[in-house]
């Protein structure tokens, strides 16, 4: 063997941080690459959780994080600053991860200088410019640039091919992200918040996270006056809402669920308090796209507070229900499943469409057949 392939794995925020981290060590423990991380620290202090969690230093840490920065901000620092890491640290190839602005300003960056991209999360699609909004175009704008489309899941591949990229370049993997959760997920945690040790066992435990751009304002509004309704109809029921440290969630937030017997407002939890508290629950609601994918893997049902989702395949296979941001809809999905045995099994047994924890080795081999250091083409994921 020649020398290895210098891979680089660029990511910014949390999420980006939670699904890459697994794939970074499966090439750090390959003989076959040379691997470096550059952050570009969209977010900085729920990044620097996970990269400490995963015992990661990154070789290049742009920084590039400021209060109230804009969409156009983030994207021309980071643009600037990853053409200046590539231009010195030359990498063969340039990993990104879905639909983040860094994720986009790393692709347009790496193409700028001539590198080739291999797109992890590759292929999700609503069809909808704005929702959510800026990921769809983020990951569009993504796809068309990138060499190596890395697609979790079958329905991404063929979103894929609509958009006439090559079906030798679309690899199927599964997601990373259950590779994560093999790492963090554990029977004998203790979490770092005295207070979630303090649970009562004898109630169910419902874990929200709403804090999406196209959320705010009157949806927001919507799913914490469900939320309080909830509380309220079922005695038995407590709710943990970790609450992003967006203003235009917080208050909304605060000022409905602030005070409320049964209701805890905390500050945002790290990765592996969050993998543990969604083992613990008995219901998540959340408006995120990771947990559509996390929750499923631990048996968890999950109602989605959009109105459309780029990951079909968990509605389809019945983990997860959009509800939407109508305040009657979630009050009645949820009471459904707290009231309805039968339903909730439906959702807490059907199989996880996303993956089995080799989403990881999957594309590192794919990578190696691509650039010619193995004979064979690895298989495609299909959930069992």
């Amino acid at each position: 063997m020649g020398n290895p392939l210098h891979a680089m794995v660029v990511f910014g925020t949390r999420p980006e941080a939670i699904k890459m981290a697994p794939l970074v060590l499966e090439l750090q423990r390959s003989a076959a690459f040379k691997t470096s991380v550059c952050v570009t620290a969209q977010h900085r202090e729920m990044l620097d959780q996970v990269l400490t969690l995963f015992s990661i230093k990154p070789d290049f840490d742009l920084n590039i994080m400021q209060s109230g920065q804009t969409l156009a901000e983030i994207t021309t620092r980071a643009l600037t600053g990853l053409e200046h890491v590539f231009r010195e640290a030359k990498p063969d190839l340039v990993f990104v991860h879905g639909d983040t602005t860094t994720t986009f300003a790393g692709a347009l960056a790496a193409y700028y200088s001539q590198i080739p991209v291999g797109h992890v999360e590759a292929g999700l699609r609503t069809g909808r410019k704005y929702a959510p909004f800026p990921e769809e175009l983020n990951r569009k704008l993504t796809g068309a640039i990138t060499d190596l489309h890395f697609a979790p899941t079958d329905t991404a591949r063929e979103n894929l091919l609509r958009e006439n990229i090559p079906a030798d370049d679309i690899f199927v993997t599964g997601n990373t992200v259950i590779d994560a959760l093999k790492v963090t997920v554990r029977p004998d945690y203790c979490f770092t918040r005295q207070e979630l040790n303090n649970l009562r066992k004898d109630r169910r435990l419902l874990l929200v996270e709403a804090h999406r751009r196209e959320n705010l304002g009157e949806p927001m509004e919507a799913i914490c006056r469900g939320l309080r309704r909830i509380v309220t109809d079922h005695p038995d029921i407590e709710i943990v809402f970790p609450v992003h440290k967006n203003p235009a969630v917080r208050e909304p937030v605060y000022r409905h669920l602030s005070g409320m017997e049964r209701v805890h407002l905390i500050e945002p939890l790290d990765v592996a308090d969050f993998h543990n508290l969604m083992q613990k629950c008995t219901l998540l609601l959340t408006d995120s796209g990771g947990v559509q994918e996390e929750a499923p893997a631990l048996g968890r049902p999950v109602l989605v507070l959009r109105e459309v989702t780029e990951r079909p395949e968990a509605v389809a296979a019945g983990t997860v229900a959009l509800v939407g941001v109508n305040e009657q809809q979630i009050v009645g999905s949820a009471s459904r499943l707290l009231n309805d045995q039968t339903a909730y099994l439906k959702m807490a047994t059907a199989v996880n469409p996303y993956g089995d924890g080799n989403a990881s080795a999957r594309i590192a081999a794919a990578v190696c057949w691509r650039y010619g250091l193995t004979d064979v083409r690895p298989a495609d994921y299909q959930p069992q």
